[in-house]
């Protein structure tokens, strides 16, 4: 007997695939359904061997709530760079971190860089080859302690209770 994780290994991607495709193709007519969902069966059967495992979502209540602290940060962050590049007497600091991390999973590593390099003024330069740290790049930066321990309270804690608790 064929399981239904064999025809369909990554479903959320298929219906992403399928939703995609009906909107490229700017129609719901049957054969555009049809096409887009052979395509969305077809394409991941192809390629799920290149994929990770998929992460399991511990806790998605706080998945949320991390998605919205994340947006708030980058809606202040953006108005605090801005502040910095029009304000003449501002100067800034720019400096380089090494933020010593407690995930251990590539993927919530890459999620942890991810959001701290989309959030302005700082970019996640380079991960060590042994995964243990991080270097970050900030624009202006008052105290390195201080950085590290918001950044280990509002987006690493965080990330670690949602995927690897």
């Amino acid at each position: 007997m064929i399981t239904p994780r064999r025809w369909l290994p990554l479903p959320l991607l298929s219906i992403l695939l399928l939703v995609v495709w009906l909107l490229m193709a700017r129609s719901i007519a049957p054969g555009q359904i049809l096409l887009g969902g052979v395509l969305a069966l077809l394409i991941p059967l192809a390629t799920y061997r290149f994929w990770d495992a998929q992460p399991h979502v511990a806790r998605p209540w706080l998945l949320l709530r991390f998605v919205a602290r994340v947006l708030v940060d980058i809606l202040i962050a953006n108005i605090q760079v801005a502040w910095l590049i029009i304000s003449p007497r501002q100067r800034m600091r720019p400096a380089f971190v090494e933020y010593p991390l407690m995930l251990e999973e590539r993927f919530t590593i890459t999620l942890l860089a991810s959001t701290i390099s989309l959030t302005p003024g700082t970019v996640s330069a380079n991960l060590r080859m042994d995964g243990k740290s991080l270097l970050i790049h900030t624009l202006d930066m008052e105290d390195e302690d201080a950085l590290i321990e918001t950044i280990r309270e509002r987006y690493e804690r965080p990330l670690k209770e949602i995927y690897e608790c």
